[in-house]
């Protein structure tokens, strides 16, 4: 042990291992004075292979300050939402009436790991931002309605804002609701499908801007199925709020995008267009996974339910439940109608958070369990064929709402007809590369 000193200088700046160094000493110490050789070299290589694991296992910890050591790679840029990039947008709002379409997703992160997070309207409040009203749309502005509820108006308990719903008896903000508001902006996490309807309220929003001479901001966030461009074309006969433009099915654009498409190809009322502005992303590409940190409505719960939800959805313009009023929403989908001899899971679907009276309440339903499947890169015909195939009253399987849905009423004659599912995406290429070629004009950001 004469050459222990270089170990005690390393050793002494932590109080267990001086304690561990003196103890070793110690016994070691004690095994030379006695003499006992056997002893003494027992203890002294129990000593020192000790002494050799807790050095190894401290340069490996946390004790930087007292070793060399490289710097770590820096890690992967985090992507940062519009809402964060608050110089962007800030000076655009300074002094003026803001008037902020916002839910629960809405919010302004305060680390890179997307886990602490501010709401955009309490933040700007905060910020002695004069926040005049907020503006709701489907779900409500803190999140809590069903699909399809409809929103009344009020004020929110912890601003005290008043809360206009753009779900209800109106889609779109009246003259009167947007006399006091100098500035809209637009903050919502969408999912990156034509039947999710923050894209409609979008639109309206839009349209209501222009129509009052009132400038849009549109903070924009990630698609998380911005990955995969792909379903039928709507036709414009069958345009509603889960359907208004000419677009698929998944449309692999941010709302951002998306809004400056709206603009840009004039789909607004008489081919109107708002003052647009688009706060961007920044570090983000559209092959990016992105889980979001908060669910977008209540029944996408994770990232599996929203992958899955521009395949699964078809479900519900059929008599086949999509998982409303499980856990699993959007991850399973059965029915009393599916036979056990094709479908060996099991659900029985209550009134739950988002699901007060979900299809089939409290009936067993067969089905699949898909909340571990593969990623999707495209949109899955799959199991809806093989539902219809398996139903045996087939008269009941679609509903009136499938073709709004699908956006034609050709998907649902193609299924009928038993056609082979390649053949039914084949039918989709001319619109899908027409659109692509329109897409192209608005996107900001780069893809695979």
């Amino acid at each position: 042990m004469k050459n222990s000193k270089f170990n005690e200088s390393f050793w002494f700046t932590n109080s267990k291992n001086t304690f561990l160094l003196r103890f070793c000493r110690e016994i070691i110490g004690k095994a030379f004075s006695e003499g006992q050789a056997s002893v003494r070299n027992s203890t002294q290589t129990r000593c020192i292979k000790l002494l050799v694991f807790l050095f190894l296992t401290t340069s490996c910890g946390n004790n930087a300050s007292s070793r060399p050591s490289q710097k770590p790679a820096p890690p992967e840029a985090a992507i940062a939402v519009g809402a964060n990039r608050t110089e962007e947008y800030l000076p655009l709002i300074r002094d003026k009436r803001v008037g902020i379409v916002a839910n629960p997703t809405s919010i302004i992160f305060r680390d890179n790991n997307n886990r602490n997070y501010t709401h955009l309207v309490d933040s700007l409040v905060s910020r002695g931002v004069n926040v005049r009203k907020v503006f709701a749309p489907e779900h409500g502005f803190r999140g809590t309605a069903d699909a399809g509820e409809k929103i009344k108006d009020g004020k929110d308990p912890k601003t005290g804002l008043s809360v206009i719903s753009l779900y209800g008896k109106n889609r779109k903000p009246g003259a009167e609701q947007l006399a006091d508001i100098d500035v809209v902006i637009f903050d919502l996490q969408d999912v990156g499908v034509r039947f999710y309807t923050y894209i409609s309220t979008l639109h309206y929003v839009m349209e209501a801007c222009a129509e009052n001479d009132k400038p849009l901001i549109v903070l924009d966030r990630p698609n998380p199925n911005g990955h995969f461009v792909d379903g039928p074309v709507l036709n414009p006969e069958y345009k509603s709020f889960v359907g208004m433009h000419p677009i698929p099915v998944a449309h692999g654009m941010t709302i951002g995008e998306y809004a400056r498409m709206i603009n840009g190809e004039k789909w607004l009322t008489k081919g109107i267009q708002c003052r647009l502005q688009v706060v961007s992303c920044d570090n983000y590409t559209k092959d990016m996974p992105y889980d979001l940190p908060i669910k977008p409505s209540p029944n996408l719960p994770n990232a599996q339910a929203v992958n899955l939800y521009p395949s699964l959805c078809f479900f519900e313009g059929t008599n086949v439940s999509e998982g409303r009023g499980t856990e699993k929403q959007f991850q399973v989908y059965g029915s009393p109608h599916l036979p056990e001899s094709e479908y060996d899971y099991y659900f029985t679907p209550r009134p739950n958070f988002g699901a007060k009276n979900p299809e089939h309440n409290g009936v067993l339903c067969r089905g699949e369990d898909l909340s571990r499947a593969e990623r999707l890169n495209r949109l899955e015909l799959k199991w809806l064929i093989k539902a219809y195939n398996n139903t045996a009253n087939k008269d009941d399987f679609f509903n009136n709402f499938f073709v709004k849905l699908a956006g034609t009423e050709v998907l649902q004659q193609q299924i009928e007809a038993g056609m082979p599912e390649a053949k039914i995406r084949n039918s989709w290429k001319k619109g899908l590369e027409m659109f692509r070629k329109v897409r192209a004009k608005y996107l900001l950001y780069e893809e695979s």
